[in-house]
């Protein structure tokens, strides 16, 4: 039986750019947690799964692993030591969101169409090929060769008791210093917000579109896994943006990415584009604003896989902690026809090629 290590360096999530500093900048420290992540599995082959986006990354990686050949750092008996066979390979993807999500990186990997697979068996049981497979993010894989160099007592001297270390935080958006940071586990927003130079920000999106808005009466929350947990991506957005219209560009984002393997995602993450279409354009109610609510509910709870599982989370949290201007948005009429008479008509004339049999009709 083969064991396989995978590198997820399929970097898609808006707002995030971590992956590509550490490729660009310290790829020997990403191949070095991969190898030693095969020594400590008993796996002889590494696959790193390469977003299409970065494919100017291949020739330098290329390069890098041939020097680790020469080097005697990759291949047969590494540095000596009879048994360490271990090699990596880079794979390539096509730029589908989706190939984020571990089952269809795997799916990918084999050369089918990126689509989740139903787990259990977990991909520690049957990943690629049907063998055991570890699967780990870019910084996940340079946390371990830092680990073994300076010893897990150092490394859990950052952080909080149940988030140990540092996080690579990518911060884009209204601020004065964007880039990518290393803090601490445990840092608040309110924090990271005096370090990039955001002193007036309305509105902070952690972790992407799939993650969190937070108000500003929430900017002393930690990023930590027992807080808010976060990939990496911060989005910063000052006083002049519109709440909402985010969400709704968020939620064009899902529409776009879903694979449409199942019901609730594919058909769910359009009705909930239409909806906040709806509300942008102040031709909402109270009961329409409930039922996407609802809808968004169950969009979450019913999908296969994460991309489902979190598409209605920029509705949902906005929905929390912008109430106000949703209510903002609720249009004065009791009913509010999806569709006038006078656009009913124009259409029915252009179809038939003549003009509307009545013409005082408001528009």
């Amino acid at each position: 039986m083969e064991h396989y290590i995978v590198c997820n360096a399929d970097e898609g999530e808006p707002g995030t750019f971590k992956d590509r500093v550490l490729l660009s900048d310290f790829a020997d420290l990403v191949l070095d947690g991969m190898t030693i992540a095969g020594y400590a599995l008993g796996g002889r082959e590494g696959l790193l799964y390469l977003r299409g986006e970065y494919a100017y990354l291949w020739e330098p990686l290329q390069a890098r692993l041939a020097e680790r050949r020469r080097n005697g750092l990759l291949g047969d008996a590494i540095l000596g030591v009879k048994g360490f066979d271990f090699d990596i390979r880079i794979q390539l993807g096509a730029g589908a969101y989706i190939c984020g999500e571990e089952s269809s990186l795997l799916e990918s990997l084999e050369g089918k169409p990126g689509s989740p697979r139903d787990r259990p068996p977990f991909p520690t049981e049957r990943g690629y090929l049907k063998q055991p497979t570890a699967i780990d993010n870019v910084e996940t894989l340079v946390c371990v060769a830092r680990i073994m160099e300076h010893g897990a007592a150092w490394f859990t001297g950052f952080g909080t008791p149940k988030s140990s270390g540092t996080k690579l935080i990518c911060v884009s958006g209204d601020c004065a210093r964007p880039g990518v940071y290393e803090t601490p586990f445990g840092i608040t927003v309110n924090e990271l917000l005096d370090l990039v130079g955001a002193p007036d920000a309305a509105y902070v999106q952690v972790s992407g579109p799939s993650g969190q808005a937070v108000a500003p009466k929430d900017f002393g929350r930690r990023i930590a896994y027992e807080d808010l947990s976060t990939g990496g991506s911060t989005m910063i957005f000052g006083p002049g943006r519109d709440v909402l219209k985010i969400a709704l560009q968020f939620a064009e984002f899902f529409v776009d990415e879903s694979c449409g393997w199942c019901t609730p995602c594919r058909v769910g993450t359009t009705q909930l584009k239409a909806a906040m279409e709806t509300i942008v354009a102040g031709r909402a109610t109270l009961a329409d604003i409930a039922a996407t609510e609802d809808l968004a509910n169950t969009v979450r709870r019913m999908s296969r896989c994460g991309l489902g599982q979190t598409a209605p989370n920029p509705i949902l949290t906005t929905m929390q902690n912008f109430p106000e201007l949703y209510e903002a948005r609720l249009s004065p009429a009791e009913f509010n026809p999806r569709v006038t008479l006078a656009a009913a008509l124009r259409d029915a004339g252009e179809v038939q090629g003549r003009e509307p049999l009545t013409q005082d009709v408001e528009a």
